[in-house]
């Protein structure tokens, strides 16, 4: 079974990523009024028609009457409302749609951005946690929207889209063209259709002109296909089909390190673009690469380096032959075209080692192969015909060949008087395996040729002599020596094969290595780091990081340490940054620089260079280490890439974890303030007309709620600042517990507060006045909330490790899945046991009091009677079971 025959791991592990998800349809359109919407109503009509559960997440009508009529029948989800700077917005209510569980939910507009506040920013995200709980989810998009063609989108209409989806998303998706041709398109936006008329006038001379909208419609038609090609590639390489399944053209070019290769680079770059086609750049590396000079690598290596930056997919493969290899490549990429050069070469050096192109045409199958002729090259044809450096081999090869045929010989005469004379033949079959196999296919010819004088001169009658008189002796010796050519023969291609195998799985390995430590490296320092480390010691040369800054290149870092580089150096570097070009030594810009500097090149630009030198004034990277470099450098550009996305991901993120907090916190100071000063500012006024005893308790009241409120905030602000001051002490939680309920009795006002806390519990070491805010606020948490009337309960049990400290209240308790959720800052979760007005700082600054003193808090519910419960645990080791004399309290 060969490589095509087998199924791919790869697409095996991509299928295995999908089980249990959910399917995604994305009806895609090249504008808005095609019909996506209306496309995504019927299809989800016809499948709850069909008996499938069918719920609508959103749909958006725009008022349309026709879309409004097929809504109808269907299960809407309502939406949550979600409040931003005093408008309330509608959005999707995922939390409503993972308890339906549907087997199917309608979602419109794929690329919407979420209100703030909102679980996730993007409603594509939305989506991609309901497919992950397995439900299938069909959606509408435009094709403006994906990311990879927003700037091209631009780039003709003048208009750049501000909410994108990745393209990712698309690739594991189905999708369905909802087309119609511009002209109707225009037709249904002069009627009303698709915007008011207004907006349709104006939207006429812009964006939905003819020319807009059928460059539009190309795009759609062309990411399409691009998507289902993919998908089809998916299939057949995992169910190991054979065949290319030409759906669309894949073009693969064949380079080589003679100068022509840039040319047929450049043919490749030309014919993909005429058929808007991928297409790849594959060198072949045989035995023969081994004897390239250090201008063929380099050669080599800036005609890959060329096809790379005409967007070609570069590939090195090792092969036994031209011809397998490249066909093998053909196959594995599912290719329609192959690019190929042939040489000028001499009629006898065709008959000597064949002609590449015209092999590949009779053994290449349902693949078109495009012959490009090249100049003639008779340095080409010089240096093909001379032997490889080393496939000679040393002096004692043969000597040791010699030796092996002398004891052969030996061995013979002592077994010829129980053995017959034509087996003695075989022994000499073992020196010619031996030097072939170890030494080359020269050093097994040597060794048959001097098996067979060998057989001759001390086996063959007259013995002594080289003269054969039994012609059967003549066959013998004919047969050992063909025997011996093709043995060699088999045995040195062997062995070709090892030492190719060999070098690509030491590339593979250092590969995988150097990859496993760019994803182990936690911040961008570090991965500079193991990125300069890794290089250095592949390549054995010292490296140099440099990133692009406002002052020029800046080092980031270096192996070994660097202080700073020479001006001459800073400036190859900004050359290689600008031009995307690798310069100084070793390259064709300026070489009076004693470090070669890489671009690390993504598809958002350069992000910065890689400079290697070395301490012997030789050129930093030898010619066989130019493809590793290359692959190596690629990695680098990827992680690098990664963690400055992964970086500006958290940036974004902290900014709006900031913009959340701020509006959560102007949210509640508005309430929280006004209400309190509101009451105060009535009392106050009623007392100058009307002094009443009661009025000044309600002043006294509303202040101290006013004073608690403000202690939050600052006590909020000691925690995230980490700055709390602790005494700790011997504490008696009774006493806590007593003091407690007593500071918040008008909040437990009406309820009855029940300790129970039994005598034997001991003293614990914490601090009393941070123990004592958090019953106080727990207390108050549950004054408000439990059902009027109904206890309180604090509560102490000692356990095996720890004693545990819980406020039990009678009340709504906390709806599943938010136990945790309660204790972030500024939440008040809906239905929870912090449903009513409050700050949201409360059990927040329980839980980072709590965590100062080494305890921990938990809610919970309570199941007899029904209610909330917050339970703080202190551990073992903070319970006092001998007193000391200062702990006495």
């Amino acid at each position: 079974m060969t490589g095509n025959d087998r199924p791919s791991p790869e697409a095996f592990l991509r299928q295995a990523a999908q089980e249990g998800r959910g399917r995604l349809k994305v009806f895609l359109g090249a504008a808005p009024g095609v019909g996506k919407t209306w496309e995504m109503l019927t299809d989800g009509r016809q499948r709850r028609e069909a008996g499938v559960d069918v719920v609508i997440g959103v749909v958006e009508t725009h008022g349309r009457r026709e879309t409004e009529a097929l809504v109808h029948g269907h299960e809407i989800i309502p939406r949550r409302d979600v409040d931003h700077q005093g408008h309330s917005l509608g959005e999707m209510d995922i939390d409503a749609i993972l308890a339906r569980r549907p087997q199917l939910v309608l979602v419109d507009e794929l690329a919407h951005t979420n209100a703030p506040g909102s679980r996730h920013p993007k409603r594509y995200q939305d989506v991609e946690e309901l497919l992950g709980a397995g439900i299938d989810v069909y959606s509408t998009i435009n094709i403006q929207h994906v990311e990879s063609l927003n700037d091209v989108v631009a780039s003709f209409t003048r208009v750049r889209v501000r909410e994108t989806v990745p393209d990712s998303i698309l690739e594991n998706a189905e999708i369905e063209v909802v087309d119609i041709p511009p002209d109707e398109l225009i037709e249904r936006l002069r009627d009303g259709k698709v915007y008011i008329p207004q907006e349709a006038t104006r939207a006429l001379t812009h964006f939905f002109s003819k020319s807009n909208l059928t460059a539009l419609r190309e795009l759609a038609l062309r990411r399409a296909a691009q998507a289902v090609d993919a998908q089809m590639l998916e299939h057949v390489r995992s169910h190991a089909l054979a065949g290319s399944f030409a759906v669309g053209e894949r073009i693969v070019v064949a380079v080589s390190e003679l100068p022509v290769a840039a040319e047929l680079v450049r043919a490749g770059k030309r014919l993909a673009d005429a058929l808007k086609a991928p297409w790849s750049a594959v060198y072949i590396e045989t035995r023969r690469s081994q004897g390239m000079t250090d201008d063929d690598r380099r050669q080599l290596a800036d005609t890959l380096a060329l096809a790379s930056r005409l967007g070609a997919s570069t590939a090195t493969v090792p092969a036994a032959s031209v011809v397998e290899g490249l066909r093998a490549f053909a196959a594995d990429a599912r290719a329609t075209q192959v690019v190929i050069g042939k040489s000028s070469r001499p009629w006898w050096f065709e008959m000597r080692h064949g002609s590449v192109v015209d092999q590949l045409v009779r053994t290449i199958d349902d693949v078109a192969v495009h012959v490009l002729p090249g100049e003639p090259d008779a340095k080409a044809v010089s240096r093909s015909a001379v032997a490889i450096p080393g496939r000679w081999g040393k002096p004692s090869d043969y000597l040791l060949a010699l030796a092996m045929v002398a004891l052969m010989t030996a061995l013979g005469r002592l077994l010829l008087a129980v053995i017959d004379l034509g087996n003695i033949s075989l022994l000499y079959l073992v020196p010619v395996m031996f030097a072939a196999a170890t030494f080359g296919l020269r050093a097994g010819l040597f060794a048959g040729l001097a098996s067979s004088l060998a057989y001759n001169f001390f086996f063959l009658p007259p013995t002594g002599t080289l003269t054969v008189n039994n012609p059967e002796n003549v066959v013998s010796i004919l047969v050992l020596l063909g025997v011996a050519v093709v043995t060699s023969q088999f045995a040195a291609r062997v062995r070709a094969q090892a030492d190719l195998a060999q070098s690509s799985a030491r590339q593979n390995a250092a590969l995988a290595s150097f990859s496993r430590l760019l994803i182990a490296a936690p911040d961008q320092e570090s991965l500079m780091q193991a990125i300069c480390a890794e290089v250095g010691r592949l390549l054995d040369v010292r490296t140099a990081l440099l990133l692009p800054s406002a002052d020029g290149p800046m080092l980031r870092a270096a192996v070994p340490p660097e202080d700073r580089l020479e001006q001459i150096e800073r400036a190859a570097a900004q050359w290689a940054m600008d031009n995307e070009q690798p310069a100084g030594r070793g390259s064709s810009t300026l070489t009076a620089s004693d470090w070669l500097f890489h671009p690390l090149r993504t598809t958002r630009g350069v992000l910065g260079v890689l400079g290697l030198t070395r301490d012997d004034a030789r050129e930093p990277v030898r010619s066989d280490q130019v493809p590793l470099l290359m692959s190596l450098l690629d990695q680098a550009s990827i992680a690098l890439d990664r963690m400055e996305l992964e970086e500006a991901s958290l940036r974004t993120r902290q900014v709006d974890e900031r913009d959340r907090l701020r509006s959560a916190l102007l949210s509640s100071v508005s309430h929280d303030l006004r209400t309190p000063l509101t009451t105060i500012l009535s009392a106050a006024q009623e007392m100058r007309r009307h002094p009443s005893e009661n009025l000044a308790e309600t002043i006294e009241t509303e202040a101290l709620r006013l004073n608690r409120f403000v202690s939050n905030l600052l006590d909020m602000a000691r925690v995230e600042a980490g700055a709390l001051p602790m005494k700790v002490e011997a504490t008696d939680l009774f006493d806590a517990a007593a003091s407690a309920a007593h500071d918040t009795r008008a909040s437990l006002l009406g309820h009855e507060v029940k300790v129970d806390i039994s005598p034997n519990i001991p003293l614990v070491r914490v601090d009393p006045v941070l123990l004592h805010h958090c019953l106080i606020n727990l207390l108050d948490n549950a004054g408000r909330y439990a059902d009027p009337g109904t206890p309180i309960v604090i509560r102490a049990r000692r356990a095996a490790d720890a004693i545990f400290m819980s406020i039990i209240d009678q009340g709504p308790g906390i709806a599943p899945g938010n136990e945790k959720r309660v204790f972030d800052t500024f939440t008040r979760l809906e239905g929870s046991d912090r449903a009513k007005h409050g700050t949201g700082l409360g059990l927040a600054i329980v839980k980072g009091f709590a965590e100062a003193m080494g305890l921990s808090v938990e809610a919970g519910n309570n199941d007899d009677p029904l209610g909330a419960c917050f339970t703080i645990r202190i551990p073992e080791t903070l319970i006092i079971t001998h007193l000391d004399d200062k702990e006495v309290p």
